[in-house]
């Protein structure tokens, strides 16, 4: 019965404590300062973590928030903030997300979330991902030449919409709030809520795309670790790249642990192509830009890659020869089967880069132009920094990448794709990309999507630039899983 009632009335969450497990915001502001600025706003902010805290225990978490904001925006576009609301939020709030209290929020018919953030930060997020229909929070000033001036417009719990005739049906809240709004509710719950079995097992529309360099969510101890360690990871990548390039291939899985690195390697590789005999196609699973060089070392010879949209210096500075496709389907089929009459080729079908446990569609390209088929999946382990990012300057992937402490690389070999299961058996092409997608996401523990590159930067980057304009994301769904 309250399940029913629910859905056809209107609930009134917190996002800071309620939604999220905690309600410190300041490292949200780090992320901010961080990704939308650099290195210097993210150490002035953290510089400032002590006054943040004791206005906090004082109890004027206004002018917290405040001091937060000033330091964090001030001069920059409300296309910045944007970007990261859009691109690196989502990530670190899902991880941050309590399941209990979103899934009684979730019953309602109608549902508001009140946070103390600048609107912007917050509403892709619980829109997209958490099925809100409505996100009240506070705003931001923008001066004449569209730079934000690190202030406010209003406090977002008094444009919270109600009146005389309308009032919320159920506030929720943690049991330390302050927020005026809970008053304004016909029932309220408080922290820890008990869900019921009806809606158990809902989930929320998963985080599949996300941006961003940093790895862990920046706590004032973790933030702290990771401006240390900076200068020494930059010494660090430098040793690392200069030994990867001085050594030959054929050594560099053994002595990458000297050096802080490994490189685990499952299954069993297939032998050096005979000279006048057609080489392996390599299917990889794409995580870095990184994966044909790793798949190189482990079989301590040069496998030429195919690339889509690398640049030009990523290209000069690779150890490996580069084939740039063009993505005309005639052209690139020309390519490719040259380069496989000379040797072997390594090809990751997804087109991009994905982070989370996620396999992107596979182009069929690779189907048709061969039956000497072997999938390998590739994955990769950091602590601080992501590798890959869909902005900035793609040279820098890999300094970022050697920047951490202890980078891991998994490569696992799979069998060679029976001839039964190939084109050359009467496979339609997409039936074989669509096989060998499914057993390389079941070796990962991964899950198979029908998402392409283009959804993925139609979800980096907006329809048109804006929070909140474009509608629900098909990449915010997970399209055809486990085809």
């Amino acid at each position: 019965m309250e399940s029913k009632r629910n859905r056809t009335s209107v609930v009134v969450s917190e996002f800071e404590g309620t939604l999220l497990k905690h309600h410190d915001l300041f490292p949200y502001f780090m992320l901010v300062a961080f990704e939308a600025s650099g290195l210097f706003r993210f150490t002035c902010l953290l510089l400032l973590w002590p006054l943040v805290a004791f206005l906090c225990l004082l109890g004027a978490e206004g002018s917290a928030l405040k001091l937060m904001l000033f330091v964090t925006m001030v001069g920059m576009k409300i296309s910045d903030i944007e970007t990261v609301a859009r691109a690196v939020l989502p990530k670190f709030y899902m991880d941050d997300l309590d399941l209990e209290g979103w899934r009684l929020f979730q019953t309602y018919g109608r549902r508001i979330v009140v946070t103390s953030c600048p609107r912007v930060m917050v509403e892709m997020f619980v829109k997209d991902h958490l099925r809100a229909d409505e996100v009240v929070g506070t705003e931001l000033e923008i001066n004449k030449y569209g730079y934000l001036t690190g202030r406010l417009k209003n406090v977002g719990v008094r444009a919270l919409p109600v009146d005389g005739e309308w009032l919320p049906d159920m506030g929720l809240g943690r049991k330390t709030s302050t927020s005026s709004f809970l008053s304004l509710c016909k029932e309220i719950r408080q922290l820890p809520f008990i869900t019921t079995d009806d809606y158990r097992q809902d989930h929320p529309s998963p985080v599949i795309f996300h941006d961003g360099r940093l790895v862990l969510r920046p706590t004032p101890p973790t933030a702290l670790i990771i401006i240390l360690w900076i200068p020494f990871g930059i010494f660090v990548a430098f040793v690392r790249i200069t030994v990867g390039l001085i050594l030959p291939m054929s050594i560099i899985p053994y002595v990458i642990r000297i050096f802080g690195g490994d490189i685990i390697i499952k299954g069993t590789p297939p032998p050096p192509p005979i000279k006048g005999k057609s080489g392996v196609l390599f299917v990889c699973t794409h995580r870095t830009l990184m994966d044909p060089v790793v798949l190189s070392m482990v079989l301590a010879r040069q496998v030429s890659a195919v690339t889509y949209s690398l640049s030009r210096l990523s290209e000069i500075l690779s150890p490996i020869p580069t084939i740039r496709l063009s993505r005309d389907r005639r052209m690139d089929s020309e390519k490719i089967q040259n380069e496989l009459s000379k040797g072997d080729l390594a090809i990751c079908p997804e087109g991009t880069t994905c982070r989370e446990p996620f396999l992107l569609r596979f182009s069929a390209l690779f189907a048709e132009l061969t039956d000497r088929i072997v999938p390998v999946a590739m994955n990769y382990r950091v602590g601080f920094f992501h590798p890959t990012t869909a902005r900035g300057w793609k040279a820098m992937d890999p300094i970022f990448f050697f920047m951490n402490p202890r980078p891991v690389y998994e490569v696992t070999f799979l069998n060679q794709i029976p001839a039964e299961a190939t084109c050359s058996a009467g496979k339609s092409a997409h039936d074989v990309a669509n096989y060998v997608q499914r057993i390389l996401a079941s070796t990962l523990g991964f899950q198979c999507t029908d998402l392409t590159r283009k959804d993925k930067y139609k979800v980096l980057a907006g329809n048109d630039g804006t929070v909140g304009s474009r509608k629900p994301a098909r990449a915010n769904k997970l399209g055809s899983i486990l085809r």
